[in-house]
């Protein structure tokens, strides 16, 4: 993973409630453990037509939409199955945060491990930026802060170890082996001692 200190761009809006994790990646894709690829198969369903054209009714596929690596979703955003592949898809695609009032639980955790922003704002806030397309953004991980582009803020939480991830650029196994030293210097120590 890259670190993630600072996300700046537009945002694009997907307004529907309980967006759920068969939605962002059909379950019929998940025969891969592949991440590169998976963009073209986000939003599968909705996003393209019946001829594999692009469907104009799908919110992303309007021109505002394009080049964004901000998504306001709906309440209750990766609802559904456990399934590492949705933020997977989601970050092949261009997405790097997602921004709601409520993201479950289970995506938001995948999402966090895999380098995926997943930030949930209070209700006014997230109705303010849902009814405010296309604006400009600056999410500031380190410091837990969005900045409006009228000077304004929304501060967020993440959880301590996410965010230390994040800022770092490692998952879960690279946080471990940075410290592999000290865990082998451990085992040293009580296998001397057994």
């Amino acid at each position: 993973m890259k670190p993630i200190t600072r996300l700046h761009s537009r945002t694009a809006v997907l307004p529907d409630e309980n967006i759920d994790t068969d939605r962002i990646i059909p379950a019929r894709f998940l025969t891969t453990t592949e991440r590169a690829g998976l963009g073209k198969l986000c939003f599968n369903d909705w996003r393209y037509q019946a001829d594999g054209s692009d469907n104009p009714a799908f919110p992303l596929n309007q021109p505002q939409a394009k080049g964004c690596s901000i998504l306001v979703a709906g309440r209750n955003f990766g609802c559904g199955s456990s399934r590492e592949h949705a933020p997977w898809a989601l970050l092949d695609y261009g997405i790097h945060a997602v921004l709601c009032s409520e993201i479950a639980d289970i995506f938001r955790n995948n999402a966090l491990k895999n380098g995926l922003l997943a930030i949930v704002l209070d209700e006014a806030e997230h109705r303010w930026l849902l009814a405010n397309p296309g604006i400009e953004l600056t999410i500031d991980v380190r410091e837990q802060v969005i900045a409006l582009p009228d000077g304004g803020h929304i501060r967020f939480q993440l959880e301590p170890f996410a965010r230390h991830c994040l800022l770092n650029g490692v998952d879960q196994l690279g946080y471990l082996r940075q410290h592999e030293d000290a865990i082998t210097a451990y085992e040293q120590r009580t296998e001397k001692a057994a």
